[in-house]
């Protein structure tokens, strides 16, 4: 099948191309300028695969993010259903919310303008008629080439940093970038029985000790931890993302798309922390 794939050349796409690639698939990977001319680009293809998004953009407003993550989607999405190209485009959990246990029976409660804007590109690629959709919510994903806090982390525990998360019971979902594309070519392969909106994740989620230990022992240096209060770690806002649960429910998933994913945490882990090292 010819799938083409935008945001290629980011982070998930670096995993995502070359897998689809070794299971047969004519890849195509648009530059960001072929973007603006879809029904060109969606020419004979079979799927679209929509990776490219605004996030993490320091400076970047409301309507930057709206016109990347809903106008360019919804262009991509028109021009899918006239080629008859199915659609599998990237959203959050987060547009779900910032903590709780979600499945996909959860209403949408996006916290932040990124989330916002993904909660819209999905209502309206929904709306879009003829389109084949199937859109997945994946929680934070991990991996050889992972930027931000999750890369930070990686670094704090590899440099042998003090961290105050030993009290923490909490539970959060993770992704490894790996099983995103595995779960992105059996939706592929699946045909129209993967049409509908998903959760993923690796399975069990972990705490944030537990997190910090597997990535110390994933790196071959024990993570550094010690406790501290939760209200005194949350006096700044952003921990949040470490001190509260965030649990996705994938059964729906496993289930419809008899999908298993083929990396465990240790494995996705173990990958990140080679790249890591690899990195100097």
């Amino acid at each position: 099948m010819r799938v083409v794939v935008t945001g290629a050349s980011g982070f998930i796409g670096g995993a995502l191309v070359p897998l689809l690639r070794e299971r047969g698939h004519d890849v195509a990977t648009p530059a960001r300028a072929a973007l603006g001319d879809p029904a060109a680009l969606l020419a004979g293809a079979g799927a679209l695969v929509h990776l490219a998004a605004l996030a993490h953009a320091r400076g970047a407003d409301e309507a930057q993010l709206r016109r990347t993550n809903v106008d360019l989607p919804l262009a991509l999405g028109r021009a899918a259903a006239k080629a008859g190209a199915r659609m599998i485009f990237l959203s959050t959990v987060k547009v779900l919310g910032e903590e709780g246990r979600f499945d996909e029976g959860s209403l949408p409660a996006p916290g932040d303008a990124y989330a916002r804007a993904k909660s819209e590109a999905e209502t309206v690629l929904r709306g879009t008629e003829g389109l084949s959709l199937t859109v997945l919510r994946p929680p934070l994903v991990y991996g050889p080439g992972v930027k931000a806090n999750f890369l930070a982390l990686l670094r704090a525990v590899a440099r042998g940093w003090p961290l105050p998360f030993a009290a923490l019971d909490n539970r959060r979902s993770l992704l490894s970038a790996g099983n995103l594309a595995d779960a992105v070519a059996r939706c592929l392969e699946a045909g129209r029985s993967s049409e509908g909106t998903w959760l993923l994740s690796d399975g069990e989620p972990l705490s944030t000790p537990a997190l910090c230990r597997a990535i110390g022992a994933a790196l071959g240096r024990p993570a550094r931890l010690f406790p501290c209060p939760q209200s005194l770690l949350e006096l700044a806002p952003a921990a949040r993302k470490l001190t509260r649960s965030l649990v996705a429910d994938d059964r729906a998933f496993r289930r419809a798309l008899r999908w298993t994913p083929p990396q465990s945490p240790q494995q996705g882990l173990r990958l990140t922390a080679e790249w890591y090292r690899a990195r100097g």
